[in-house]
């Protein structure tokens, strides 16, 4: 049964993967039957990837149940489906039949969802229903008038506010080609390329090996989904070779999972969240990918640097030459075609204007050339691999062939979760919409008008760090976005700015003690209690807990441009950074570390004042306690000799 299990994900994973390539290429369907057959198609494969009772003495009994999950909740899709034209044309009313429908979706939709990521998702999506449901049997302003069942199947199923909302929306569509042209990309030997390339960069440097997962990562992470995906899949290799180099395992482990979280920081996918906020706030994708350039660059330049700097002061050596692959390896053209292409196709479209799942099936496009171009090569070269991704013994088109199968399901495979958790977010954002609580949050928060910005900030920071734990990056930025960006917004905060904000600390849950995802992975990896990890962790993220409240400060950050406010802002950020990695990472001035540590916030805090005098007072500072440090008083050195 599971040969017949196995299989039937095979196909099922495949016609997934061919629907999206399909509907880039050539055009969505109309909004009901895209969003309604991509729903049929990922609950069909999650019910195979992620079966119940796995490995049990239950298991026959949850064969009956997934395939009766699986018949009713694909049923219900395809009902959508065949009856779109008549749900947006006449709005038609619930009955029993609609009710049961709405039923087998949702409960299916929060199981698998529970299957993939644990209970605290579902049971909050559950807790938003109830609270739809229940509500006037709550006290005080969070309570409302209530909405009977008939209602609320009326807004998840017969429209396209609930269950097909935009959210599930840009999964079908965008996300959805942007999560293959990553699985492309890496499988066709730009996976490979990119470590190569981190191990050649920063190999031979102080802390080598901890600036190779920083800048793998970080690679990784801009095509990656996942932050939790991107720890397992380059921690797998960089907490080992950290660990050989006699690292702490705890500061191998959080060395990994900070940098694979900033990789949902950063600009093009940022997790998938870019395309999201773009939809909901009524903007470009590409404002908002640049708009995420220089904070993402701050995040990577301060654990850069506080690697660095905690490699010096723990004398933490660098890779050894043997392990240190030549240029000449690199660069070849086996190496490079699969990431020229296809980045060079993903750019093509998007210069000839086409729509962005389109631009991203012309850099997946780009991907299968590049396998072509890569094996040709190294037949060339005699049949010698130089590709980690192709067996040397494979025909050139038996390996191709592989290596677009693999590329497919392992992108399918992450279209399922990307799937679920947005269907499931947006059951939550219906319900959210429908109670009028984000407005109601908003307002308690904001009070009457009377809090200072920086309270309310400090409030919504807290609540989106505690509101994303234990959720995937995507689904936490959803959740945080309807419910705490309009308090910022109502502050009179720009709305890029406020979701930006917000989905800065979504994302930071998932290094955030206690419930941290990331930190759990790395640990496991590492070999060490998490909670040593989450501690190294929290303290080499530091600065990106600071980084969001520079948006408040400087605005201009995240509106890129020849302006003298982007420069400022820049500069301003780069100054606080490099404040905050000297003190993080342990940097001595004095014989005291109050002083030092007092010293290096003054310098942090005057780079905070926007203006130039407090600018140029902290870069003065910056220089000074720099120069002392590399010139050390001799009470100091005295001090640490004894």
């Amino acid at each position: 049964m599971d040969t017949l299990r196995t299989r039937s994900a095979s196909l099922l994973t495949l016609a997934l993967s061919l629907f999206v390539l399909w509907t880039a290429a050539f055009g969505a369907q109309s909004s009901l039957v895209q969003r309604s057959l991509f729903l049929a198609l990922v609950i069909l494969v999650a019910l195979l990837k992620f079966p119940l009772f796995k490995d049990s003495r239950l298991r026959p009994l949850g064969m009956l149940i997934d395939t009766v999950l699986g018949i009713a909740a694909a049923g219900s899709c395809l009902w959508v489906t065949v009856n779109a034209d008549r749900i947006m044309n006449s709005l038609p009313t619930a009955g029993p039949l609609e009710i049961a429908l709405t039923a087998v979706l949702v409960i299916t939709v929060l199981d698998l969802s529970r299957r993939a990521i644990g209970l605290i998702f579902p049971t909050i999506v559950l807790i938003g229903l109830a609270y739809a449901a229940f509500g006037q049997y709550i006290p005080g302003s969070l309570g409302h008038r209530g909405f009977d069942i008939y209602f609320m199947t009326e807004v998840l199923l017969l429209g396209d506010i609930g269950i097909w909302g935009t959210l599930l929306g840009v999964a079908s569509t965008i996300i959805a080609v942007f999560v293959l042209f990553g699985a492309f990309l890496l499988h066709s030997g730009g996976g490979a390329a990119f470590m190569d390339m981190a191990v050649r960069v920063s190999g031979r440097s102080v802390g080598g090996a901890a600036k190779i997962a920083t800048v793998a990562s970080g690679l990784f992470g801009m095509v990656s989904g996942s932050a939790v995906g991107n720890v397992a899949t380059t921690g797998a290799f960089t907490i080992p070779l950290m660990k050989r180099l006699g690292y702490p395992a705890a500061l191998a482990g959080a060395v990994e999972a900070v940098a694979s979280t900033g990789g949902q920081l950063a600009p093009p996918i940022m997790g998938a969240a870019a395309f999201i906020m773009a939809e909901i706030i009524g903007s470009n994708y590409l404002t908002i990918a640049a708009a995420a350039v220089l904070p993402a660059f701050l995040f990577y330049f301060g654990v850069f640097a506080t690697v660095h700097i905690t490699a010096q002061q723990e004398h933490l050596g660098h890779v050894p030459e043997d392990q240190i692959p030549r240029w000449s390896a690199i660069l070849t053209i086996d190496r490079l075609a699969p990431i020229v292409l296809s980045l060079g196709g993903l750019t093509l479209g998007i210069l000839r204007g086409n729509s962005l799942p389109t631009a991203a099936f012309y850099g997946i496009i780009g991907a299968i050339v590049g396998m072509l171009v890569s094996g040709l090569a190294v037949q060339i070269r005699g049949g010698k691999k130089a590709s980690r991704d192709t067996p040397a013994a494979s025909p050139l088109a038996k390996a191709m062939i592989t290596q677009i199968r693999a590329a497919l399901d392992e992108g399918a495979t992450g279209l399922i979760i990307v799937g679920i958790l947005l269907a499931g977010a947006q059951i939550l954002v219906a319900m959210i919409n429908m109670t009028g609580v984000g407005v109601t949050l908003s307002s308690m928060i904001v009070g009457d008008g009377s809090a200072s910005l920086l309270w309310i900030s400090l409030i919504v920071a807290i609540v989106c760090m505690i509101l994303g734990m234990g959720i995937p990056t995507t689904a936490a930025y959803v959740l945080v976005a309807a419910t705490l960006a309009p308090a910022l917004m109502e502050a009179g905060v720009s709305a890029i700015t406020a979701h930006m904000f917000v989905f800065y600390y979504a994302t930071l849950s998932v290094i955030t003690p206690p419930v941290c995802v990331g930190v759990f992975v790395a640990a496991g990896l590492a070999g060490e209690k998490w909670g040593l990890v989450a501690k190294r962790a929290v303290m080499l993220g530091a600065v990106t807990y600071v980084i969001p409240f520079l948006f408040l400060l400087y605005p201009s950050m995240l509106t890129p441009g020849l302006e003298t406010g982007y420069f400022e802002a820049a500069l301003s950020g780069m100054v606080f950074v490099a404040a905050f990695a000297y003190l993080f990472g342990g940097a001595r001035v004095t014989p005291w570390r109050a002083v030092d540590t007092l010293c290096w916030l003054s310098v942090a805090i005057l780079a905070t004042i926007p203006t130039w005098v407090g600018l140029v007072a902290a870069t003065a500072g910056l220089a000074i306690l720099i120069r002392l440090r590399r010139a050390p008083p001799q009470a100091m050195v005295t001090a640490e000799a004894t």
